[in-house]
């Protein structure tokens, strides 16, 4: 073979797909080589560790650069976010926004209240993000603007909440967020450009090469019906600093007027759909939400919450009209993302797969379910026979699984966020984390993917505990299989793109409370070396 531009060597090579290794040669963006051969440079990785780039399935990019400038209410008590909204509206001028994300009401010990907000900040627009995203607070200035300061109006797929009086709290779940959104949107495409360089960069800082942002251009996801833009920008400016896949919100796709014997009647104007774009920047599948969150209340389940009787959460939309959107996207070409946390849209998503491989079979397809949050037995099964990828996120279970055991109570804990079930059936594990609505760095997941205990301490459906092994494929080849890109990413193969992550300990040999702790001492994407 001819010289290899680089050479790695004196490391511990975790292939992820083959033996393990102790060099690795690249040529160009290619890995040529998994032994010592003759390079143009040589750079010896004194023992440290190399495992193929991490890949975060299932993530916000523009949302968590945003997060980076907003109010942080990742805190224990109520009083103490209080104080973080007084501090910032100390600082702004009266009638300015003031917007904070990240507070948990299963933490705070209950959701703020309009009331609380108004002591505070009573001379500025406030608005409150939950962790979840599924859900935020307002103030009454906020109210008065849309017309729910005295009373609520319906909203298909969300809800007003009020009090016993039928006064408006401040809290707006699910759908119900656009009335405020409406007031904050779009976000000009220069503010989401910054946005996704801050957060990519951060990215490499912990070894991330690849992404899937799971929602751009429409509902309450979106930041702007442009959003696009704002990531081809950031590519041509070199501020896109991974490669990133784009779930295009359902809200985004509109009629198509093609021939009638092309079949495709949604999408995005001139017919582009999943897959158009390149190693770098890609359009992946459509995302169409089809419940809510499991922490707010929101997810749809065939049983009531534990804590909160008679209630199962609800759908997005009408059943009818989710249905219809899924059969027509996959009609069109679409792979397709559903978000499913409760069991109730689970069956939803599975039965809405199945009809539409029965209208028109595709080989192969992988649809996925996002999060796939409270899995019965018999889901697991069909979703197997179906050939879906479940996209869970085992860092929910430290962060929030307090919370989820709560709404879930002990009988339907071991259905919760499931892992090693999913390989059992059969299935393709990713590895994921939503950031932002829990912490992000795949070490921190792949630590909770092996040890399974909330914030508390408690286990979590220990039975569920995967290998340190098996979350580094999770992490790796099964999110590039999610994305279909197994053939070209995911683990360290002859062949491959050159996308590696050097660590400081071996993640395979240290004790598993301490996996997390580990540092990344380089990231490297097509063979140059991004982060060091």
């Amino acid at each position: 073979m001819s010289v290899a531009d680089l050479l790695l060597t004196n490391a511990r090579v975790i292939t992820v797909d083959g033996p393990d290794a102790t060099a690795v040669a690249i040529r160009d963006d290619r890995i040529v080589a998994l032994d010592v051969v003759p390079a143009r440079q040589v750079i010896d990785l004194a023992g440290a560790t190399v495992v193929p780039g991490f890949h975060d399935a299932h993530n916000h990019m523009a949302w968590y650069g945003l997060t980076l400038d907003e109010i942080d209410l990742r805190v224990p008590t109520l009083q103490a976010l209080l104080a973080a909204v007084a501090e910032r509206a100390a600082h702004a001028p009266a009638g300015t926004w003031l917007i904070g994300s990240g507070y948990d009401e299963n933490k705070l010990g209950r959701h703020p209240h309009r009331d609380d907000l108004d002591a505070v900040a009573g001379e500025h627009h406030v608005l409150l993000k939950h962790v979840s995203g599924h859900m935020c607070v307002v103030n009454s200035p906020v109210l008065h603007r849309l017309g729910l300061h005295q009373r609520a109006r319906v909203v298909t797929g969300g809800s007003v909440v009020t009090d016993r009086a039928g006064r408006p709290t401040g809290l707006l779940q699910e759908q119900a967020q656009n009335l405020a959104h409406e007031l904050v949107l779009p976000y000009p495409i220069d503010a989401v450009t910054t946005a996704i360089d801050r957060a990519s960069q951060q990215f490499l800082r912990e070894g991330i090469t690849s992404v899937v942002e799971a929602g751009i251009g429409g509902g309450w996801i979106g930041k702007s019906p442009i959003e696009l833009a704002a990531y081809q920008n950031a590519r041509e400016q070199g501020r896109l600093h991974v490669r990133t896949e784009l779930m295009v919100a359902a809200d985004a796709l509109h009629p198509l007027a093609g021939h009638p014997d092309d079949d495709i009647s949604l999408g995005l104007d001139l017919g582009i759909r999943t897959g158009f774009g390149d190693d770098n920047l890609r359009l992946g599948p459509m995302k169409i939400f089809l419940d809510g969150s499991l922490i707010g209340r929101t997810a749809a389940l065939t049983q009531a919450y534990t804590d909160l009787p008679g209630q199962t959460g609800y759908l997005q939309q009408d059943e009818a009209r989710l249905r219809a959107t899924i059969l027509a996207a996959h009609r069109s070409g679409w792979r397709i993302a559903a978000h499913a946390i409760g069991d109730a849209a689970i069956d939803l998503a599975l039965e809405a797969y199945a009809e539409a491989q029965r209208q028109q079979h595709r080989p192969d397809v992988r649809h996925r379910i996002e999060h796939f949050g409270v899995a019965r037995p018999d889901q697991l099964r069909r979703a197997a026979a179906l050939g879906v990828v479940p996209v869970p996120q085992a860092r929910f279970v430290t962060e929030i699984g307090d919370g989820m055991r709560q709404a879930l109570g002990a009988d339907r804990v071991p259905w919760a966020y499931r892992l090693r079930s999913l390989l059992d059936a059969g299935m393709v594990l990713p590895g994921s984390s939503d950031r932002p609505v829990v912490t992000g760095a795949p070490l921190r997941g792949i630590q909770s993917m092996v040890t399974r205990r909330t914030a508390s301490g408690v286990p979590f459906a220990a039975e569920e505990e995967i290998t340190v092994r098996q979350a580094l494929r999770a992490y790796t080849l099964g999110s590039a299989y999610a994305s279909r890109q197994e053939h070209r990413t995911g683990s360290l193969t002859v062949g491959k793109l050159a996308d590696l992550t050097v660590l400081g300990d071996d993640p395979t040999a240290v004790s598993p409370d301490r996996i997390a702790d580990i540092p990344v001492l380089r990231t490297m994407i097509g063979g140059t070396f991004r982060w060091t």
